[in-house]
């Protein structure tokens, strides 16, 4: 009874947000004659239209058309429907005037094979929409809606598209409704990390350093440094061993691991070094060699691996490493500390057999949960990220292996059942070389993020030529698990700025005791309190 109920709420709130889309649109469309609709679909808080505007629009225009919006909610028009064949619907497009439309509508023809184009008329007002709406506008809470802010959008997403104008509006049921979730959104924007990091002076990004490659202040140095002891602890108690890697190496060793040229977008430009070398016939040859910044640290441990012949007694070998990598994300994805360009990775890679990759990866899962429980942090989810046989690219995105990939994945979801973690599957979101597992928080914004990722390898040692000795004095090819339950440095920190609202547990917090004097005649007395508790590694200041 209770799940249909709630599946009623659902349906009727999207026919009331998407409803509320085309009424927004004809608002604008009244405020801004001959302006140009894009899409206006509802969304999880409301909804959203974009246009192109036939003269800008900015966010104190806001009250006129939420004014006009509710004028024509009053009204009291039926949203009514109306098929077309596709030369009808297309000529109704060109007699609307809508370009943008029609070319979506010649796509959902050619490509789709539809028969049909609906439309939805309220009033004067005509849209090309599937639908579903309510019966009538009397059926819209006339207090329940608020539009919320301005943004660009390409059409189509596409970059190489036009960008039009999207504005987004909150939309529920009731006043009540709207009015409790503006107030728990005007909290959460008070916990934006960004802007608690610039307050509690934690990050600062500098543009002539670069976009996306961040400054860590002292204060956020002690969290930082704080994290990585934690990681430290447990992966020493877990048998880990550490190593260190350079920052860069040969783009050769990229295109062995088979990340080159897949991964090269992701990646800063390739380098070119000149080197003179002298003979001993005092003769001088140039060699030129190609250098990348290295974007993961797998294969730099695998180098390590590699470093000399391994036996199935050394298995399960653990290797971590806080990793420094590079990522040249797009410049409209950076965000503070969540999207960037630099980033330090808990980064470790596990070395094993068949027989010990179900142990394996549940104890990393049991760290997982271990590092949440001491942050805690109880508000994730989990997902499940598997490869698609039938994605047409398959073969360009995955390793061109189907029994391996049926059979890890098979043992994946089995350690996930046994381990009791609840998590969703995400059909076609594996790596290239293999299943993983994400664990995906929500940012104070509403965007999902992968906060910390456990995936199964069975595609790249093969491909290095990793090998160690079995029990049958032959040469076997390990399996490796990449695994970060702390994420990077940047995003972690971004996560718990938020999950704090920047009050920090005592053991990671910047300052963890400040001395307060009553009058300066004390000042003396309250260094030596100082000093004496810096002695014993406590965080304190006058």
């Amino acid at each position: 009874m209770h799940s249909n109920s709630g599946t009623e709420k659902k349906d009727s709130l999207y026919k009331i947000r998407h409803s509320l889309s085309h009424i927004m649109a004809e608002a604008v469309i009244q405020l801004r004659p001959g302006s140009k609709l894009g899409f206006g679909p509802p969304i999880d808080d409301g909804f959203y239209y974009d246009f192109i505007l036939s003269s800008p629009i900015t966010e104190d225009d806001f009250p006129e058309i939420e004014k006009r919006m509710r004028r024509l909610i009053q009204e009291g028009h039926s949203f009514e429907r109306e098929d077309l064949p596709q030369a009808e619907g297309l000529a109704r497009l060109d007699e609307m005037g809508e370009p943008y439309k029609r070319e979506y509508a010649e796509e959902l023809f050619k490509k789709r094979g539809i028969q049909h184009l609906s439309f939805y008329r309220t009033g004067p007002f005509l849209d090309m929409c599937e639908g579903p709406h309510v019966d009538s506008t009397r059926h819209l809470p006339v207090q329940g809606f608020q539009l919320k802010n301005l943004a660009g959008a390409y059409w189509r997403g596409d970059s190489k598209n036009i960008m039009m104008t999207r504005i987004y509006a909150w939309a529920f049921e009731t006043k009540a409704e709207l009015d409790a979730y503006s107030k728990a959104f005007r909290e959460a924007q008070e916990r934006d990390h960004k802007k608690l990091g610039k307050e509690l002076e934690i990050f600062a990004i500098d543009e002539t350093i670069g976009k996306g490659l961040p400054l860590w202040l002292p204060n956020g140095t002690v969290i930082r440094d704080e994290l990585e002891k934690l990681a430290k602890e447990l992966e020493f108690q877990a048998g880990y061993q550490r190593v260190s890697t350079p920052h860069l190496a040969k783009a050769e060793l990229y295109y062995q691991t088979g990340h080159l040229p897949y991964y090269a977008s992701h990646m800063y430009p390739m380098m070119e070094v000149k080197e003179i070398q002298i003979g001993s016939t005092g003769n001088e040859k140039e060699t030129k060699e190609i250098y990348c910044l290295k974007p993961m640290n797998c294969p730099h441990h695998h180098k390590i691996f590699a470093n000399r012949p391994r036996s199935y007694r050394e298995l399960p070998l653990r290797l971590a490493e806080y990793g420094q990598v590079y990522r040249f994300e797009d410049s409209g994805a950076l965000s503070g500390l969540l999207r960037v360009r630099g980033m330090c990775m808990n980064d470790a890679h596990i070395y094993c057999t068949p027989d010990q990759i179900k142990t394996e990866f549940l104890h990393v899962m049991n760290m997982h949960r271990e590092v949440y429980r001491i942050l805690d942090i109880t508000s994730y989810s989990m997902r499940f990220s598997t490869w698609n046989p039938d994605d047409p690219k398959g073969k360009e995105k995955y390793i061109d292996n189907p029994d391996a990939w049926e059979w890890s994945q098979k043992l994946i979801h089995e350690a996930m059942v046994e381990s009791g973690l609840p998590f969703v599957e995400g059909k076609g979101e594996a790596a290239f070389y293999g299943p993983k597992i994400d664990m995906q928080f929500k940012t104070v914004t509403g965007r999902e993020e992968t906060a910390s990722t456990n995936q199964l390898d069975f595609g790249v040692p093969e491909r290095l030529g990793l090998t160690y000795i079995g029990p049958d004095n032959q040469e076997h090819h390990p399996y490796v698990i990449h695994r970060a339950p702390l994420g990077t440095h940047e995003r972690f920190v971004a996560f718990l700025i938020e999950h704090y609202g920047g009050a920090f547990p005592t053991w990671l917090a910047p300052i963890q005791v400040r001395i307060i004097t009553v009058s300066d005649q004390f000042n003396e007395y309250a260094e030596k309190i100082v000093a004496s508790l810096r002695s014993k590694m406590v965080r304190a200041e006058l």
